[in-house]
Formats: structure tokens, C-alpha cells, sequence
């Protein structure tokens, strides 16, 4: 039954890497692979619970008799309810950030980024989509960042080439950018309420790298482009009633929303709660600010999305389900124990983090990153190796590298194949893009960056272990 539950995992896996062939979405696959990990798991869970959880289960039995309905009740609520426990943080963080940014999107907040990056020199133009880019993702999911500023440049240039080159630069920095904090990427999020990192020396850790990452693929990809680029104004398509806002009451909503986040890691810090109550507290500021705001238009029929803010959108309930199906199914494998047995393996013959890493980004090129880099977090239990006094096994303590390597090496290098990342495949399906042509044009440039940003990582490495 192991490997009847590891195959459906790596099938799944082929299957994630391939939705651009194969058009089968790679949310439904991890949902799935999650469910029926779990179900085959509970079928044979004596067998598995005994191995993995004796003592545990003893206890819990206190005497009584051990049977199959016994069995199973202690699966679902001292194993499964543990998984759930963790997607659920992880899929509410989500929720509510994505929740602020569509409030924010409503009320016109997000108005400013069209003038601010509209230039007709090519090189001004790439390096100010890419620069805000960086710094929005870094405050945001790349997700919704990719999408809000691929929406911006198709407001400006028509040309098909240069509107190629601007999505991927767009790709590119919202990675590189998400990857630099705890809350711009669902990697960053998990390894947040894992306490595998705290937040402060997770961004100073990542801040030159992804820089580097980052600065390399735009300064190249600035020479694909014709000294001036034709610009378009178009107006800025109807979103019902925000415009009813002045600028000073969008300026206090965007404070509210982008100070709120910025406020969650120290709210974790004060209170010890997951980082998803924090985000729901700013959610619910942000929710009342929109109400006052807005509450002369209660009696008109478009304050209806207002009140209901339209965050649930097919991309974000996708990338909530695949979190939700990846986590489930890596924990099923996890509980198996063939995670165990692989960080033994790779302990005996490959001891070192950074070739971690890097195995880690080529998968990463091909397979979803959160995907990959959840597989590889998997492998080693946050504080719990034997030895922590070893140079080897602090690695894997709060803060320690191997977290950092991983992080870094699947968010980045999934901007080598479009196909490798939520925020690529967004800008394929946007612009309409051929995963050749990124692959010719753009792939070799982010492998560039990426192995420059590495080199610079190991480099500093000793400053923040």
C-alpha cells in the first residue's frame, strides 16, 4: 500500500509538470492525489499507525481493545486533523491577503500603477515594471501581483514582441520579489507556520540573492527591446462604482491593506497565533473602512460588489484547492514513512544543503514550486534532528539554511520554464505566450540569474546562520 500511495504521488507529480500538454488542471490532480492518499491510508491503518505511531496509539487506546473502528478514529483526529490543520492556515492566510488585494483592486487602490510605469523608452519602461513589480510582490502573493501588472502593461503597449518580453519580466520579479518574504509566496507562508523561519532573518537572508536573481534576467531582457516602445492609453475599464473614492480615501484604504501586512509578523511574534488570524484581523479593519467609505451606496444596485468583494475567482480557488491537495497528499506520503527512509538516503550520499537546493530547482524548473519545495520540506522535521550541537543537523533548526536553500531555489528557478510556477502560468494563458519561446528567450537569462543569486547566497550564508 506504500507504494501503491508513493506511485500515485509521483503520477501526480508527471501529471502537475505536464498540464501545459496534457491541459488537465494541476489543482484537481492534487486534490486527487490528497483524497485518495488518504482514504488508501485509513484502509490499511493498523499497519501503518503500529509503525509509525505505537506508543501514540497505546496511549490512546488506555486499555481498550484495539479495533478497526478504533483505529480509525484515532487516524482522523490525532494524524489527519494535524494536515488539515496546517492547509487550513495556509489556505485562510491566503484567503484573506487575496480578500485585502481585491478590496483594494474595487476601490481603485491599484489605479497609480499605470502612470507610474508608463514611459516610451523601452529600458525606463522594463526597468519600472519590473522594479514595482518586485516591491508589490514582495508585499502581495505573486500570484495576484503577476496578474495586476500584466492587466497595467496591456493598458499600455499593444505590440505583441514587446508585450512578450515586459509579461515575462513581470514573472520574474514577482518571484524573485515573493521569495524575499514570508508572506510573497505559499512556500514562505508554510515555513512561517512551521516556525522553520521567523520573518526578519528570512527576508534579510533572501533580500541580495533574489536582488541579484532579479536584476541579471531584467538588465538582459532590457536589450531585447527597441530603444522606444509605442505606448497606448487606454482608460481604465469599468469596475462598477470605485471611482465614487477620492484619492485620499484610496491612499487611507491602500495604507490600511499594505500596512496591515506589513503589521502580521509582528502581531505573530506578540502573540504566538498562526499568522492567518492576523491576516483576517486586517481583512476584517479593511472590510469596516470599506463599508464607511462606501455607505452612501448602499441603495445602489452596484454596491453589491462591493460588499462582496469578488475574491473568489477560478485562478484563486485553484491555487487554494492545490495547496489544500498537495499538502494532504505530501503528509499521506509523510505518514508512511518514506520520507524518513529518503532524508536517510540523502543524508548518506549527499549531506550537503546547497546540492539540495539545487536538485531542488531543477525539479522546480519542471514541477510546480510549491509543489517541490513542500516535497523537500517535507523530508526533515523542523528542530527534531538528533543533534542539533552539529554543524550538519542545525541546518534543519529555525532559521537554518537548508529552509532558506530550498525556498529560494524552487521560487526562482521556476522562472526558467513559465510552466514552473502559478505566476508563469498565469502570464501564459494572459498573453497567450508559446512555452518554447519562453524557453529560447527568457529561460537561459533566469538560469543566469538564479545561479548568480545562489553564488551570492552561499557567499553570505555564515552572516544570518
Amino acid at each position: 500500500m506504500t507504494l501503491i500511495i508513493v506511485a500515485i504521488l509521483i503520477i501526480s507529480y508527471l501529471l502537475i509538470s505536464t498540464e501545459h500538454l496534457t491541459n488537465v488542471n494541476k489543482a484537481a490532480v492534487a486534490m486527487f492525489a490528497g483524497t485518495v492518499g488518504w482514504v488508501l491510508y485509513i484502509c490499511y491503518g493498523t499497519d501503518f499507525v503500529m509503525r509509525e505511531h505505537q506508543g501514540d496509539y497505546v496511549d490512546f487506546l488506555n486499555g481498550a481493545v484495539a479495533t478497526s473502528s478504533a483505529v480509525k478514529q484515532y487516524i482522523a483526529q490525532n494524524i489527519f486533523l494535524i494536515y488539515v490543520g496546517r492547509a487550513a492556515e495556509i489556505v485562510l492566510f491566503l484567503l484573506a491577503t487575496m480578500t485585502i488585494v481585491e478590496i483594494l483592486n474595487n476601490n481603485g487602490c491599484f489605479d497609480f500603477l499605470t502612470p507610474l510605469v508608463r514611459h516610451s523608452k523601452s529600458r525606463r519602461l522594463i526597468w519600472s515594471v519590473s522594479a514595482v513589480t518586485f516591491l508589490i510582490s514582495a508585499n502581495l502573493d505573486n500570484l495576484t501581483t503577476t496578474v495586476l501588472m500584466l492587466m497595467a502593461c496591456h493598458n499600455l503597449v499593444s505590440d505583441k514582441k514587446s508585450r512578450f518580453i515586459l509579461g515575462s519580466t513581470v514573472v520574474i520579479s514577482a518571484n524573485a520579489g515573493g521569495a524575499m518574504t514570508v508572506i510573497g509566496d505559499p512556500a514562505g507562508v508554510y515555513l512561517w507556520n512551521m516556525n522553520a523561519i521567523t520573518a526578519t532573518n528570512f527576508s534579510m537572508s533572501l533580500l541580495v540573492p533574489c536582488l541579484v536573481a532579479w536584476a541579471i534576467p531584467v538588465f538582459l531582457l532590457s536589450r531585447m527591446l527597441p530603444e522606444r516602445v509605442n505606448i497606448s492609453w487606454r482608460p481604465m475599464p469599468y469596475r462598477g462604482d470605485d471611482t465614487n473614492l477620492n484619492v485620499w480615501q484610496r491612499a487611507l484604504m491602500l495604507f490600511v491593506g499594505i500596512g496591515g501586512l506589513w503589521f502580521i509578523p509582528t502581531f505573530h511574534n506578540i502573540t504566538k497565533l498562526s499568522p492567518f488570524l492576523g491576516a483576517l484581523c486586517v481583512l476584517a479593519v479593511l472590510w469596516i473602512v470599506n463599508e464607511i467609505f462606501n455607505h452612501k451606496l448602499y441603495n445602489v444596485v452596484q454596491m453589491t460588489g462591493k460588499r462582496i468583494p469578488r475574491v473568489l475567482q477560478y485562478d484563486i480557488i485553484q491555487m487554494m484547492l492545490f495547496v489544500t491537495g498537495m499538502m494532504l497528499a505530501v503528509g499521506v506520503v509523510s505518514e508512511t514513512g518514506v520520507t524518513r527512509w529518503l532524508a536517510g538516503i540523502c543524508d548518506t550520499y549527499i549531506h550537503n544543503v546547497w546540492i539540495m537546493g539545487a536538485i531542488a530547482g531543477v525539479i522546480s524548473s519542471v514541477l510546480d514550486n510549491f509543489a517541490t519545495a513542500l516535497s523537500f520540506f517535507s523530508l526533515y522535521p523542523v528542530n527534531e534532528t538528533p543533534d542539533l550541537a552539529n554543524t550538519y543537523s542545525s541546518l534543519f533548526a529555525t532559521n537554518g539554511c537548508y529552509w532558506k536553500v530550498v525556498a529560494y531555489c524552487t521560487a526562482l528557478t521556476g522562472n526558467i520554464l513559465a510552466v514552473g510556477s502559478m505566476s508563469g502560468i498565469a502570464m501564459l494563458k494572459m498573453e497567450r505566450m508559446p512555452v518554447m519561446w519562453y524557453l529560447k528567450k527568457i529561460g537561459p537569462k533566469a538560469l543566469l540569474g538564479w545561479a548568480a543569486g545562489l553564488l551570492v547566497m552561499i557567499l553570505l550564508a555564515p552572516l544570518f546562520s
